[in-house]
């Protein structure tokens, strides 16, 4: 077995496990009820020995008593077919799997995607990948000609099986009017043995692509999510890192020039620093935007330029993800 397979089968997803691991009250064993929990083994290590890694994964009986809607983004009513989400005339996000290696507590589809009941209980390793639902939305893709962007995301789409993804990124290259594909990844940090050096090679002869990673804090850079970035730049796939904003993990201006400098230093381009959606069960991690623009202004005083992320807030309506000046 691959060691990116055993990991997924020998992932935590319910309370009793992780509560021999880590503490929890009566609050946080619900938590985990109400918003599955997953952890790969890799992510349970980090979490071990980060406490900001722990706050991103370990379920927190806060979630119970945040408020908020369940799709501040509005995603549901910007589906036009199963499996898209289609909110900007030029992109859209095709949501190539059902759930994810590891659950991030401050997700913005937190209790929509990586729902770890279920065929998840028997710690099955498949995506959830639907071929005709991947088909629909193909069709779809094909009749938008001002598609010209498309972004496989899920839940985590490198959670395809090899011949699954490498398919479905040959059928978009097929359709003229699509320019560019992204894929946006968390496997560098929750599951970084699956980029392997096959994969890898097959993305970089599928150019233009480019990978978005997703790192929130220096400790999930660990030599494996290293070596992982490693592999996929070697391959020639252009990479870009997305964070989000959380209290009590990376708010902090130490804390984010330590990460866009590492980040830098791993060929991967700092590219959005994403202020919190404010999805419900999410809202323990909220930070205010004077915080957020705070750490902005000491990382353009401290680090080159191409250390910068875009500070940006998107919102439900938008046609843009607004800058945050």
């Amino acid at each position: 077995m691959q060691a990116w397979r055993e990991q997924l089968a020998n992932s935590i997803t319910a309370a009793r496990e992780l509560a021999e691991h880590f503490e929890l009250d009566e609050a946080a064993r619900r938590a985990c009820e109400v918003f599955p929990v997953r952890l790969t083994p890799h992510v349970l290590e980090l979490a071990l020995r980060s406490r900001a890694v722990a706050r991103q994964f370990v379920p927190d009986g806060a979630e119970l008593a945040d408020g908020g809607p369940g799709d501040p983004l509005r995603e549901e009513n910007a589906r036009p077919v199963p499996g898209v989400i289609h909110r900007y005339p030029d992109r859209l996000l095709l949501m190539a799997a059902g759930r994810c290696p590891a659950n991030c507590r401050f997700c913005t589809r937190k209790g929509r995607v990586g729902d770890a009941r279920g065929q998840d209980r028997q710690k099955q390793s498949g995506s959830g990948f639907d071929a005709e639902k991947a088909a629909e939305a193909i069709e779809y893709i094909r009749i938008k000609p001002d598609v010209r962007h498309v972004i496989l995301s899920g839940g985590e789409p490198l959670l395809l099986e090899d011949d699954d993804l490498i398919g479905l990124l040959d059928v978009l290259r097929s359709i003229p009017h699509v320019r560019i594909v992204r894929i946006h990844t968390r496997a560098a940090t929750t599951l970084p043995m699956r980029i392997t050096p096959e994969l890898c090679k097959e993305l970089g002869r599928r150019g233009p692509l480019y990978v978005a990673v997703h790192f929130n804090h220096p400790d999930e850079l660990t030599e494996e999510a290293t070596e992982a970035c490693r592999l996929a730049a070697d391959a020639g796939v252009p990479l870009a890192n997305q964070s989000v904003l959380l209290r009590g993990v990376n708010d902090d201006p130490a804390v984010m020039q330590r990460l866009v400098e590492a980040l830098l230093e791993a060929r991967v381009r700092p590219y959005y620093l994403h202020h919190p959606d404010g999805t419900r069960g999410t809202r323990h991690f909220d930070v205010e935007v004077s915080r957020g623009l705070r750490i902005i202004d000491h990382l353009r005083t401290h680090c080159s330029g191409l250390a910068i992320p875009q500070y940006v807030k998107d919102e439900a309506g938008a046609p843009f993800k607004r800058p945050l000046y």
